[in-house]
């Protein structure tokens, strides 16, 4: 794993103790440009702007990863399925499958907090 970026108390917060942004206020809820999605904690490709999707539920989503970058880990509370970055454990949000908003019927439901965004050249 390469060094970690530094990160502000409210990234603390939310990547390495698996906190929760509020609906609707992330960056990238309404953000629909071309380009990736990498974590904010240690720049792992995470996401491409294609697989994102708006689903209205207040955080961005997006129907696939890229290949071995999201871990998922049961989640305490024994309903849900927590995603994590693969390369340094860092707390995504949670996936969720069979609400049937995509074709491939999942949803990673992520905090805007825990990614930063890349633009295409």
């Amino acid at each position: 794993m390469s060094k970690l970026n530094e990160l502000t108390l409210e990234e603390k917060y939310i990547i390495q103790e698996k906190g929760t942004e509020r609906p609707f206020t992330g960056i990238y809820n309404d953000h629909s440009s071309a380009g990736l999605y990498v974590c904010k904690q240690c720049d792992a490709p995470l996401y491409r702007s294609e697989h994102k999707f708006q689903s209205h539920c207040g955080w961005p989503s997006f129907d696939d990863e890229i290949a071995g970058a999201v871990t998922r880990v049961p989640d305490p509370d024994g309903r849900r399925t927590e995603i994590v970055c693969t390369n340094c454990g860092g707390h995504l949000g949670h996936v969720f499958s069979g609400e049937g908003y995509t074709d491939k019927n999942i949803r990673h439901c992520v905090n805007s907090v825990s990614m930063k965004f890349l633009a295409s050249e």
